[in-house]
């Protein structure tokens, strides 16, 4: 397969489970995603190796810096439904467009996110304050009684309110 990178071209090879050489090149990022070889499981379930898409380095670092930006530890005078309408718009985008392929890809950067809502909660509830692991657990409660109030719960949390 042939694709630009810059100004010069460059020869990729898609390898999976029928094609099995070397090559140098194996992988590429467009729109936002890598295409590389990965596993992956089949109607039958059966592993098998394909070339296939999943959000890049790139655009995780991207999202990354924008949840940092939002400085969410910042806004402790906000309720937590206040910080999920704040952010749900964005992380609904980021799981429709990134999560067409491979949604486990996206499980790091949530689990990010939610690393920054505990910040949050250890600065909104004075009982919390210093017990970063308590802090957690409340969270983790409320995301599982209420699985629906932020967008990337519900990639995190399936089974929790059924």
């Amino acid at each position: 397969m042939l694709f630009k990178r810059g100004w010069r071209h460059q020869i990729v090879y898609c390898k999976d489970d029928r094609r099995r050489e070397n090559h140098p090149n194996q992988k590429f990022d467009f729109l936002g995603f890598t295409f590389r070889p990965r596993m992956a499981k089949n109607r039958l379930g059966e592993f098998f190796v394909g070339f296939l898409p999943a959000v890049s380095n790139k655009a995780i670092k991207a999202i990354r810096q924008t949840i940092r930006r939002w400085r969410l530890h910042l806004h402790s005078d906000k309720s937590l439904e206040d910080l999920a309408q704040y952010i749900n718009r964005a992380v609904s985008g980021w799981i429709n467009y990134y999560g067409s392929y491979s949604r486990s890809a996206l499980y790091p950067v949530f689990r990010h996110l939610n690393r920054y809502l505990v910040r949050w909660v250890t600065r909104k509830y004075k009982r919390l304050r210093g017990h970063n692991r308590r802090s957690c657990l409340w969270l983790d409660g409320v995301a599982r009684r209420e699985p629906g109030l932020f967008a990337h719960w519900r990639l995190l949390y399936p089974l929790a309110g059924r």
